[in-house]
């Protein structure tokens, strides 16, 4: 399904992209995408990562918090 998304970049972005795409022999569309991938995969990675952080602390007991009081 292809959707059609209108957005505006600045003189020095636009620029970039343009002088990226001849030394990488890439369109923009292409180096657009490959950005917004890199882009939504690092966001899932540090949105688990904060997901396991919310975890409830009581039942993450450390090694010696587990073995605190047991006499073996």
């Amino acid at each position: 399904m292809s959707r059609e998304i209108s957005f505006v970049l600045d003189a020095a972005t636009a620029e970039k992209l343009s002088l990226f795409g001849g030394l990488l022999e890439k369109d923009a569309s292409t180096m657009l995408r490959e950005a917004l991938q890199d882009y939504f995969a690092k966001e899932e990675k540090r949105l688990l990562e904060k997901k396991l952080a919310e975890k409830d602390p009581m039942t993450d007991l450390g090694f010696d918090e587990f073995w605190d009081g047991v006499d073996l």
